[in-house]
């Protein structure tokens, strides 16, 4: 009787403890289900967010390489105008120079109208245009040079 108690009682236990470990894996199995589902989920929104992001990243960049041409045509055109405004002082001055054709011509006009750039500026803003050889036609030596008329 014992025996047979004791087998009535294994078999109960073993039917309970078995479809317990059934239903224990079949929920397993369901929750493993959803979680799977609920991960999907979370990764088409992640990966729809990560698109969005990726291509306002290319937009954003492509903005920038624009702009970027954009300052580099006007930097261009600015350091052309430049150029161009320099030729044409460059040509300007051109017709300043002293050439082979134009020597004799200069060489007169320098000779009708002489420069001196021997004089001396005093502390008030005079300029004193005296020559050495005027000056001492003027002044024997050891006198003192008379103030410059005004």
């Amino acid at each position: 009787r014992a025996e047979f108690k004791e087998e009535m009682l294994r078999k109960r236990y073993e039917e309970e403890v078995g479809s317990l470990a059934a239903e224990r894996a079949k929920v397993e199995t369901e929750e493993h289900q959803k979680l799977m589902a609920f991960n999907n989920l979370e990764n088409e929104r992640l990966r729809k967010i990560r698109e969005e992001r990726l291509q306002q990243e290319a937009e954003e960049e492509q903005e920038q390489k624009l702009e970027a041409a954009i300052h580099r045509e006007k930097k261009r055109e600015e350091f052309l105008k430049e150029k161009e405004l320099e030729v044409l002082q460059l040509q300007e001055a051109v017709k300043n120079f002293i050439t082979l054709e134009n020597l004799d011509e200069r060489i007169e006009e320098a000779l009708d109208n002489p420069k001196n750039y021997n004089f001396a500026i005093d502390k008030e803003g005079r300029f004193m245009r005296r020559t050495v050889k005027q000056s001492a036609d003027r002044n024997p030596p050891g006198t003192a040079m008379p103030s410059p008329p005004e």
